[in-house]
């Protein structure tokens, strides 16, 4: 898509990412999260993106933490641009944050932007003082008939 111009009026033709060069925005406030229509509206299924590598600053020492994002959602009517989702989990690598209030904030932001039918978060963290905290939410109970794969992250077992 890079170098194509996009149709005015056509769904995609107020993204401002994708297709072109973007810089990682300084903090999650001032990322934009962007969405696009779901072409299947109707239909319940799971999406889910996994970041293996997400980043966050210790808001007392500064110190970098690590953890392991798996975000499953159901689309009502939009769905999160990848592009501008993988801008906005960047952008938290330079913010100070605890674990509980990263995971719960990228949640709400994802739910405040696609209003999906059902969304579910599991930040698990790489220990810090030698224990990690795991952070679970989600919006409530999901669809009836949805297939829910594990999130396939094990627990941290050390050396163990």
């Amino acid at each position: 898509m890079a170098g194509r111009r996009r149709r005015p009026g056509s769904a995609y033709a107020t993204l401002t990412q994708l297709g072109s060069p973007t810089a990682i925005p300084a903090s999650p406030g001032e990322a934009v999260l962007e969405r696009v229509p779901n072409p299947h509206p109707r239909k319940t299924y799971l999406a889910r993106f996994t970041a293996p590598e997400f980043t966050s600053l210790c808001p007392i020492t500064g110190q970098p933490d690590f953890a392991h994002l798996v975000i499953d959602y159901v689309p009502g009517r939009w769905l999160v641009e990848s592009k501008s989702l993988k801008m906005y989990l960047t952008s938290f690598r330079n913010h100070g944050a605890f674990h509980e209030d990263c995971t719960l904030a990228i949640a709400g932001r994802l739910v405040d932007v696609l209003e999906p039918r059902w969304l579910r978060i599991g930040g698990y963290w790489y220990p810090r003082g030698g224990m990690p905290i795991d952070v679970f939410w989600q919006t409530g109970r999901p669809p009836a008939g949805l297939w829910i794969p594990d999130q396939g992250v094990a627990p941290y077992r050390g050396r163990g």
